[in-house]
Formats: C-alpha cells, sequence, structure tokens
C-alpha cells in the first residue's frame, strides 16, 4: 500500500492541495459574502464594483449603460442604451473563478514569488477578462437579440473559461520547465 502512495504521490498531492486550497478559499469567501453584504454596495462590493466597471466600459464604446438594483433578487439590471439586458449576480464578479484558478495554481506551486505573482497576475487578467465578457454579452444582446442564448451559454462560458484554460497551460509548461532546470542543476 506504501508503494502505491509514493508511486501516485504527485498525484495525490495535486488533489489535496486542489481540494484543500479550494474548499478553504470558498469557506473564507462564503464568510465574505454573509458578513459584507452592505446597502451602499449591493449585493456585495465586487459584484458591484464589477457592474460598475462593466457600465464604464460600456459607455466607453459610446452606448448608454446604467445599473439598478433589481428589486425583488439581490442581483443588479444592466442597461444599455435604456433596455434592459441582463442581470449581475454575484457569480458574475469572477471571484469564484479567481479561487478556482488559484487553487490548481497552488496545487503546481513553485518557488513563492513566482507562484504569488503569476496568481496575482493571472487574477488581475481573469478579472478584466471577466468584465469584457459581460461587455461583449450586453452589447452583443443589445445589437443581435436573436443571438441571445448562443452568446450567453456559448460565448460568455468560452471567453472565461478559456482565459483560465491558458493561464493554467501556461504555469505549467513554465512550472515544467522551471522544475526541469531545477532538476537538471
Amino acid at each position: 500500500m506504501l508503494k502505491l502512495f509514493q508511486k501516485y504521490r504527485s498525484v495525490l498531492q495535486f488533489i489535496l492541495i486542489f481540494m484543500g486550497s479550494y474548499f478553504l478559499f470558498s469557506v473564507f469567501y462564503n464568510i465574505y459574502l454573509s458578513f459584507f453584504e452592505t446597502s451602499k454596495y449591493y449585493p456585495d462590493f465586487f459584484t458591484h464594483l464589477v457592474a460598475l466597471q462593466s457600465e464604464a466600459v460600456i459607455e466607453s464604446f459610446g452606448y448608454t449603460s446604467k445599473i439598478r438594483i433589481h428589486p425583488t433578487e439581490p442581483s443588479l439590471q444592466l442597461y444599455v442604451n435604456d433596455v434592459f439586458l441582463a442581470r449581475i449576480i454575484e457569480g458574475c464578479n469572477s471571484i469564484s473563478i479567481i479561487i478556482l484558478f488559484t487553487s490548481f495554481i497552488l496545487s503546481f506551486f513553485a518557488k513563492f514569488k513566482v507562484t504569488f505573482l503569476y496568481i496575482f497576475t493571472g487574477a488581475v487578467l481573469i478579472y478584466i477578462a471577466n468584465i469584457l465578457r459581460i461587455v461583449i454579452l450586453a452589447i452583443g444582446i443589445y445589437e443581435y437579440p436573436q443571438y441571445t442564448s448562443f452568446l450567453h451559454t456559448i460565448v460568455f462560458p468560452l471567453i472565461i473559461y478559456g482565459t483560465v484554460f491558458i493561464l493554467w497551460v501556461f504555469w505549467v509548461r513554465l512550472f515544467s520547465k522551471i522544475t526541469a532546470d531545477e532538476k537538471a542543476v
């Protein structure tokens, strides 16, 4: 049995670090959500910030954009040229995707500084990609309402998960090179 654990040590290490960090970060995030509800930044600070930044980017493309508090649920309504197009909910703020990304990167931990900088840079890129996906979805639905389903079910997830996947692949290739270089020395 010990030989089996030794043989699959790296796989087990990956699973334990990934699942452990994902669980821990998710617990902290849920604590944040339950303790930091505020009427000023409704429904929570990060979701509100994403909505405001999406609104600003949409306006930079020459559209009029507004966000309004949804009257019956914890979300914000996004309007483009006075047309209601989307709800921005807590799941749209990219935090849970950043948690997933971070947990994966920690599972392939390299040197502390390199890992921390990559997580920080990746989180910023994911956040920006998330804002852009909301903008693309809103403007796309406004301009091409017949493609609403396609935009929301295919394009919307492809942008954010594609970004995360590319960052993961780059990290694994970078980490593999760092590890190989360290072993060669």
